[in-house]
């Protein structure tokens, strides 16, 4: 059967009888509810929104507690939507990949209206009219961590951003700028209140939204293509708040072992598609159980109950206190360990990855040792209960197919995050020294060994896609294993960039070491797991 709303509507009985939990509410009533009085826009079609975010939202339309879906809007890919909501009426499966072998099956259909960002379309209309309407109270984005950044690594704006500072609302072409000429739309329709909610894996996203908004409304002030009354809503937080939350949710690319299990549950085209922008889309997404949202509790214009779905909301002090927890220790920084070494490695799965004594060893001292001494316990949620399970089950789940090559993706824009907020933290710490970092050290070492885009055999790779590798790559090019290296003329740019690490790591005295262990990795084949050992096994 095809996956659509008919389906849903005809064949209930038979997709019980397979095991799917199916939508308690009357979806032709809340699509026209979500169209006359819209409370909730996303921006962003990936697989985190389907796995999670649209699921919460199913879950209280299930229970009663609202009665209006979400619209997504989708202005960097917009071939998901061709491929994976429009062709299924913007339902999907679910499917949750619990770490006993349980698997469950779930048709979301919170999402009522799938819109292309594209201007001067109906698309584009009618995410116009949801912002002019005084009842939207959120609009969400998962748009990735890059998403963000409107300047380049020079801190210069981006073309596109410049011109459409220059061009004004009307013309604005870029996702930010659309963003943010959409808050303009709204303010010309009365100026209602609105939180802009970012739910990206980044840290202090609400902030990064909000600089990047703003300087769109600051811009066209300025040059008098708005006026200052637009930017003053802006910048009003009782009108227009930037919420900070932390996400946690793995959400794999779809897999082929799910998609077999779902056409031999009768349901057809449920084939993955890699669309031109290389996004992995397909009818269902694939996840884990394991789940954590904590959003700063600031909605002018009131949201919805999403406490009941398991949200946290709490003050912007205890949502940072989380965010830094996860991103800084206890997941993200792990997840970059097995990342790099398993890309090294030859690994392609991370369940894999966490059965080889010496990478569990390295995220343990990572997590453990060297992250957790920094961390402060938000009272929410436990640090160490939380990297048990990251380490004890989400990690090692062998039906969740997630490959270190996807988590690879955009490491640069991580890597002073993910270990540059530890390694300041020591520095800065009047009993904790930095040099007594040895592990984080070797994976920054480790990280640069993965530029050169040859593996531990020998054999090269295809690194996965990062936008400082047309920068980096080439610096690396030319290093060949076991053939002499000046490694400080090499490293020295990149460990000295703050950009990029977070810190200048020869001032806080931790450069040499990891040139140190470059050198080391760069001796020959197997360099790489002699080094892994020898480390974790002296530690």
């Amino acid at each position: 059967m095809k996956l659509n709303q008919q389906a849903i509507l005809t064949e209930r009985a038979a997709l019980s009888e397979k095991g799917y939990a199916l939508p308690a509410f009357d979806r032709a009533a809340v699509a026209k509810n979500t169209a006359e009085r819209p409370e909730w826009v996303h921006f962003g079609a990936g697989n985190i929104f389907r796995a999670f975010v649209a699921n919460l939202c199913q879950e209280l339309l299930n229970a009663g507690l609202m009665d209006t879906g979400i619209a997504v809007a989708e202005g960097f890919d917009t071939e998901i939507l061709d491929v994976a909501y429009r062709p299924f009426d913007n339902l999907s499966v679910l499917a949750t990949l619990c770490a006993d072998g349980r698997i469950h099956k779930t048709v979301i259909a919170s999402v009522v209206d799938s819109l292309s960002m594209e201007r001067g379309s109906d698309d584009w209309a009618r995410l116009v009219r949801a912002f002019r309407s005084p009842t939207l109270k959120m609009a969400s984005l998962t748009i990735t961590e890059k998403g963000y950044n409107i300047r380049d690594g020079h801190g210069e704006y981006f073309p596109a951003v410049l011109a459409d500072m220059e061009n004004g609302p009307e013309r604005a072409e870029s996702y930010i700028g659309k963003i943010a000429a959409l808050c303009h739309e709204r303010f010309a329709a009365g100026g209602a209140p609105i939180a802009l909610v970012s739910m990206d894996n980044c840290s202090h996203n609400g902030s990064r939204l909000e600089a990047a908004v703003c300087a769109f409304a600051d811009a066209w002030a300025e040059r008098g293509l708005c006026g200052a009354d637009f930017a003053a809503y802006v910048h009003d937080r009782a009108r227009v708040s930037f919420p900070w939350s932390m996400i946690d949710k793995i959400t794999p690319r779809p897999d082929d072992s799910v998609r077999e299990m779902l056409e031999a549950d009768g349901l057809a085209d449920m084939g993955v598609r890699v669309t031109g922008r290389r996004s992995f889309v397909a009818p269902f997404v694939n996840a884990e159980e394991a789940q954590y949202l904590v959003i700063e509790d600031a909605f002018p214009n009131g949201r919805p109950p999403l406490e009941r779905a398991g949200v946290i909301f709490a003050t912007r002090e205890v949502v940072d206190m989380v965010e830094t927890m996860k991103v800084c220790t206890c997941l993200n920084p792990l997840h970059t360990c097995l990342a790099v070494l398993g890309c090294l490695l030859g690994f392609t799965r991370i369940s894999a990855e966490m059965q080889d004594a010496d990478l569990k060893k390295l995220v343990e001292i990572v997590g453990y040792r060297e992250g957790l001494p920094v961390v402060v316990d938000p009272g929410v949620i436990s640090p160490r209960a939380f990297i048990d399970e990251v380490i004890g089950k989400r990690f090692p789940n062998p039906f969740l197919q997630d490959t270190p090559q996807r988590i690879a993706t955009d490491t640069s824009q991580k890597i002073a995050i993910r270990f540059g907020s530890t390694i300041k933290k020591y520095a800065a710490s009047d009993t904790l020294c930095v040099k007594d970092l040895k592990l984080i050290p070797f994976v920054l070492a480790a990280w640069c060994r993965y530029l050169m885009a040859v593996g531990d055999d020998g054999k090269p790779f295809q690194p996965s896609d990062d936008p400082l590798m047309p920068m980096l790559a080439p610096r690396f090019a030319g290093v060949k294993l076991g053939a002499p290296c000046d490694v400080h003329a090499l490293l020295s740019p990149v460990l000295s960039d703050e950009r990029i690490m977070g810190v200048d790591l020869y001032k806080v005295g931790l450069g040499e070491q990891v040139e140190a262990c470059f050198a080391e990795l760069i001796t020959g084949p197997g360099a790489v797991r002699a080094a892994l050992h020898r480390r974790v096994s002296e530690a």
